[in-house]
């Protein structure tokens, strides 16, 4: 069974940054060699990784994905989270990293983000590590 957190949001759009609760996840397993899985089991969220020392870089991938996926578009889907649905899809819904000596080998500038498209809500992320 995953271990399992939640992640409160407070606006429509954002990205939460959850490396640090993903590393305790893995530190709590007690694997020092291996895989942790990040796992997003919503349809208008998504996880990424990419740089986490400049907010600015997040706001970019944001207005980016507004340009490529506009709020205000023909959408079939009728409830008035179609984009929300799009986006969580070109984000993805898990993620792998890999551990080495308890550790997530994530590069210099990498965090984990969670990516809220339809918030504020209340989310669960789920997190499965194996290995040695």
């Amino acid at each position: 069974m995953p271990s399992e957190f939640t992640v409160r949001t407070h606006s429509q759009e954002e990205f939460i940054d959850i490396t640090n609760l993903v590393k305790g996840v893995v530190a709590s397993s007690g694997v020092q060699k291996g895989i942790a899985v990040v796992y997003i089991p919503h349809t208008t969220a998504g996880v990424t990784i990419n740089e986490s020392a400049d907010p600015s870089v997040v706001e970019d991938i944001l207005e980016t994905l507004r340009k490529i996926v506009p709020f205000n578009f023909p959408y079939h889907h009728l409830e008035g989270n179609a984009p929300a649905h799009i986006k969580a899809s070109i984000m993805g819904s898990s993620l792998s990293v890999l551990i080495d000596k308890g550790n997530l080998l994530l590069g210099t500038w990498q965090g984990i983000f969670f990516c809220e498209f339809d918030g504020p809500r209340t989310r669960r992320v789920w997190v499965e590590v194996r290995g040695e």
